[in-house]
């Protein structure tokens, strides 16, 4: 994995330093929906409070590459989870209290990284453990345990950071006892829902807030050991482009709270499912929450 993520930091920041300018407030993303969707709600924000000029360079690739072009000045400001922050990032074991969390990746960013971590948005997109629904009402499943005996005869599909990271697939198997009688299909993140459903695999881990698990008839698992840490999401911006820009900051402190799990998970069915403009969608979403 690691020529892998060093190759794709090569080209990610060959691409940011030709194309960003000291002008202009550049937002990245992670490569899924609900990221690119959030770097569009952030820029569309700014735009529309400040009258900045913003580079999109949205859709980057993983928490590793996106973490490295913020440290690195190549970007301002991306959307990021506590949870991620906390053990993807900095190492750290789970917790289950989210103020704690939250307060522990605020306190680390800006003093390891120059990185403030803003209000969080509203929601909390954790680890989703899914399945397909006709099995989870044909075996009675409801929450993760209730699965760990079919295991056995299952085929396990997970993205590439979910396989390496501390609060991922190895710490998962031993909360839970999972015996898949084969190591897991690693594959895009994007591309397990659509696997599942089509029978590929019978098992994942994909987001709470995903649109896709409704549309293709899947069902997200409890949680029933609180394996997973929080992971509630906020813009996390460089010291730097604050203290130059302070009402980026303002902004951005105008979108805490606003948007809710239910309303994340509309939004990301309204690209995913009925395949809509991410911009549009945006733009249709702070209209209704600011007005015009």
């Amino acid at each position: 994995m690691k020529p892998i993520i060093l190759l794709a930091s090569f080209l990610i920041t060959a691409l940011l330093t030709a194309c960003s300018s000291s002008d202009r407030i550049v937002i990245g993303s992670k490569n899924f929906t609900e990221q690119v969707i959030l770097g569009e709600l952030f820029a569309q924000q700014i735009e529309r409070r400040t009258g900045l000029e913003v580079d999109r360079r949205l859709n980057l690739g993983g928490t590793l590459v996106c973490h490295q072009a913020i440290v690195a000045g190549q970007i301002d400001i991306y959307p990021e989870y506590t949870g991620t922050g906390l053990t993807a990032i900095l190492g750290e074991k789970p917790m289950s209290n989210s103020s704690q969390v939250y307060e522990k990746v605020k306190a680390e960013y800006a003093s390891r990284f120059a990185v403030d971590w803003t209000e969080p948005l509203g929601f909390n997109n954790t680890f989703a453990i899914i399945v397909r629904a006709a099995d989870a009402a044909k075996f009675n499943i409801r929450t993760i345990s209730d699965s760990a005996p079919h295991t056995r005869d299952w085929t396990a599909g997970f993205g590439y950071e979910f396989m390496e990271r501390p609060d991922g697939y190895r710490g998962l198997s031993q909360a839970y006892n999972l015996q898949f009688p084969d190591e897991p299909r690693v594959m895009d993140l994007g591309l397990t829902y659509r696997a599942l459903a089509d029978g590929q695999v019978d098992f994942i881990a994909g987001d709470s807030t995903a649109g896709l698990i409704a549309s293709l008839g899947l069902a997200a698992l409890e949680d029933d050991k609180s394996y997973f840490p929080p992971y509630d999401a906020a813009p996390v911006v460089r010291q730097e482009t604050i203290a130059k820009h302070p009402e980026v900051r303002e902004a951005l402190r105008e979108l805490g709270g606003k948007l809710s799990e239910s309303a994340m998970r509309r939004l990301n069915y309204a690209v995913d499912g009925e395949h809509r403009d991410v911009a549009q969608v945006v733009s249709e979403f702070l209209d209704a929450t600011f007005g015009k």
